[in-house]
């Protein structure tokens, strides 16, 4: 009977304890490094057997439901649906977000429309109500100083344009005595200078101050209007006739020649009256020079010699070398006047002046 060797143990490997006593238990057997791997493989296979039986069960399901596999072009078609889907996607967002800013920009638009008209319909309201006040306004004249009116210029009833004048309204204060002073005397007459202004219809003589004098003559009489300034308080009715003295004019002992403001015409750029020639009773026309008026008179500075007899009525129907006669009045002569007989008393040569009439 061959001996055995009992196995040694390997390197590393712990030696089991001895046995003791006379029947010892076997040994449990060494666990060896090929038992474990064929364990991991053995677990592998298993997971995988049952992933394919679950694919497997899903694929038959999927049949049982209809789905049929696609194919590698339908693959790729699907694809480019996707890309060009997503290619629309992305151009109706840029569509929508253009769509919402331009809502956004016509909303504001909108809203600035609305303003507009608002504000147009305030301004019509407005207007409609300055038309009323101005129309309520119109129906009552009212003056815008304190005045005497000296004309009425529209009846009622009449319909009138805008800006038309309707009553003429002097404005009161101060008043202004307005007289005409000849070329050759207009000269020493200055802003400032004292005017003595006597009121015809009373005896009250006023003391005035030369406010204006005119650049200009007056194309009629060629003489210079002088306005001269009164005080309100003591001043005369508006329209009333005063006899004025211009200081700067007055020169005692002075004889004059005065002949009605009738007996004078304008003949080219001057002034002239009819003269009478006793011999051949005809008349000649003699420029003239006023100095200055006096009431209904004009004062005559050149032109005229005492003693002639000049046409004082009807002077605008006569021609140079007609002949006229003197009118005779068939009632008494009144008694003279204190004003002829200071008419005399300052031109004593000089005749009254005679209406003319044409002789038949």
């Amino acid at each position: 009977m061959d001996e055995q060797t009992p196995p040694q143990p390997e390197p590393g490997t712990a030696m089991p304890p001895p046995a003791t006593g006379p029947l010892a238990a076997p040994p449990p057997p060494a666990r060896t490094r090929g038992g474990c791997v064929g364990r991991f493989f053995a677990a592998l296979l298993v997971i995988l057997i049952t992933t394919f039986l679950a694919l497997l069960a899903g694929a038959v399901g999927l049949l049982y439901l209809g789905f049929t596999p696609a194919t590698p072009q339908q693959l790729a078609d699907a694809a480019a649906q996707v890309a060009t889907l997503q290619a629309a996607n992305a151009s109706l967002q840029t569509q929508v977000a253009a769509a919402d800013s331009r809502s956004s920009a016509d909303h504001e638009t909108l809203g600035e429309v609305k303003a507009q008209l608002e504000a147009i319909a305030g301004l019509r309201d407005q207007l409609a109500q300055e038309r009323a006040a101005s129309a309520a306004q119109s129906a009552t004249l009212v003056a815008d100083v304190s005045g005497v009116v000296t004309a009425i210029e529209a009846e009622p009833g009449q319909v009138v344009t805008a800006g038309t004048p309707v009553v003429r309204i002097a404005q009161d204060g101060p008043r202004d005595v307005v007289f005409s002073v000849p070329e050759d005397k207009v000269a020493a007459i200055r802003p400032g200078s004292e005017v003595d202004v006597r009121v015809w219809a009373a005896s009250q003589t006023l003391v005035g101050k030369v406010r204006e004098i005119a650049a200009s003559a007056d194309p009629v009489t060629r003489t210079f209007p002088v306005k001269v300034s009164l005080d309100g308080k003591d001043a005369p009715a508006l329209g009333a006739t005063v006899y004025v003295a211009p200081r700067a004019l007055a020169h005692a002992g002075v004889q004059v020649i005065k002949l009605p403001t009738s007996a004078l015409r304008q003949e080219g750029q001057g002034t002239a009256v009819w003269v009478l020639d006793k011999t051949s009773m005809t008349v000649r026309s003699q420029p003239v020079q006023i100095a200055t008026a006096d009431g209904n008179q004009a004062v005559v500075a050149a032109g005229l010699q005492p003693g002639m007899q000049v046409v004082a009525a009807g002077v605008h129907v006569l021609q140079p070398g007609q002949k006229v006669t003197v009118y005779q009045e068939k009632v008494p002569a009144a008694p003279a006047s204190p004003a002829q007989a200071a008419t005399k008393n300052v031109a004593p040569a000089m005749q009254p002046a005679a209406a003319a009439t044409p002789a038949k």
